[in-house]
């Protein structure tokens, strides 16, 4: 089966680098599907789950908070803003980030401040998502 080059980067160093058959995640228009040979593409990536199903069968996870992720034929190289494998996930801090996001938007600050609140929410939402997704594919 044909494979294609994956490389998952973020700003702490590389998270994944090997041949897969198939990667999923979260465009900036919706879920995106990508196999060897595929258009290329550049477009913003948000918050979730890079799904990579590696050359031997085997799945790999990541969580992005946010990124670029650049498709050529038989390449896929996603920028992530801040990436976490799978298996380092913490569903307390996670939910952590949830409830000190959520009360940041509750005490009304600047716009820019209510921006960046929103942001963490959105991060932490996807974060928690991710986990059970995971959880569920165990």
């Amino acid at each position: 089966m044909a494979t294609i080059k994956v490389d998952v980067v973020s700003a702490e160093g590389e998270i994944f680098s090997g041949q897969a058959r198939f990667v999923s995640l979260p465009g900036e228009a919706g879920e995106l599907g990508i196999l060897p040979g595929h258009t290329p593409l550049i477009t913003r990536i948000r918050p979730g789950a890079v799904r990579i199903e590696a050359e031997g069968g085997q799945e790999e996870f990541v969580f992005v908070a946010g990124g670029i992720l650049d498709v050529q034929p038989t390449s896929v190289t996603v920028l992530a803003d801040t990436a976490i494998r799978g298996k380092d996930l913490d569903e307390a801090k996670a939910e952590e980030a949830r409830r000190a996001a959520e009360e940041a938007l509750a005490n009304n600050g600047s716009e820019l401040q209510y921006a960046a609140a929103q942001a963490e929410l959105a991060a932490a939402v996807a974060q928690l998502t991710a986990i059970q997704q995971l959880r569920r594919r165990k």
